[in-house]
């Protein structure tokens, strides 16, 4: 059975587990989690089973909205399931799987301390995404509810393109019309990265040529 819920109502759940017996640790670790379209997914583990009702095994879903949280948070937990304290085998730290050179792009030195603010993460990440917005900001305009390759086309998904390859790649696939492809370490796409990031609402971010972060 699948429970869709919503915020508060996980917290509940939660707490339901708890009294279960059933570590609220377990619950919230990301390996029993997946991202469904905008659905944030959890499953119980077969081999640890919850009976929250009539001893049911249950799945339940934290559904992400269309605005700017929900587009962080997907994309965040497309990158490393969430994790600030997580570097990848290509060197890439945190959340949102900086590298080193765009940190420092953006006034971040200090490796070790942005692995342990969370707080810096988020930060970094509305920077960086105000400097693409800004380098990006024409073909946003051009080609945003265009269709490349059979994709869709907007502004969110050229954002988080953007943050997946550099936006000038993403400037190049897109005033080529798709001819120029890219891929990371991972093989995954800019056209990927388009299709699976469409449609949130970014108008929050506003474009800034010399965004940073200011650390006190």
């Amino acid at each position: 059975m699948k429970i869709k819920v919503s915020t508060l109502v996980f917290v509940a759940l939660l707490l339901m587990i708890v009294k279960s017996g059933y570590s609220i640790e377990t619950a919230l670790d990301f390996s029993h989690y997946r991202l469904d379209n905008t659905n944030l997914v959890y499953t119980v583990p077969s081999e640890d089973e919850v009976t929250l009702d009539a001893f049911t095994p249950v799945s339940f879903s934290i559904f992400l909205d269309k605005g700017f949280v929900g587009f962080k948070e997907a994309l965040g937990f497309k990158e490393s399931q969430g994790r600030y304290g997580v570097v990848n085998q290509f060197g890439y730290m945190g959340k949102y799987q900086f590298g080193k050179g765009t940190l420092e792009m953006i006034g971040i030195n200090n490796s070790s301390l942005f692995l342990q603010s969370s707080q810096m993460q988020e930060a970094a990440f509305k920077a960086n995404m105000a400097r693409n917005k800004w380098i990006l900001r024409k073909d946003i305009k051009r080609s945003a509810g265009r269709y490349i390759n059979g994709v869709r086309v907007t502004e969110s998904g050229i954002l988080a393109a953007a943050h997946l390859a550099g936006a000038g790649n993403v400037k190049s696939y897109l005033r080529s019309v798709g001819a120029t492809q890219f891929a990371d370490g991972n093989g995954v796409t800019i056209a990927y990265y388009i299709k699976k990031f469409s449609g949130y609402d970014t108008s929050f971010i506003q474009a800034d040529k010399k965004a940073r972060v200011n650390i006190l």
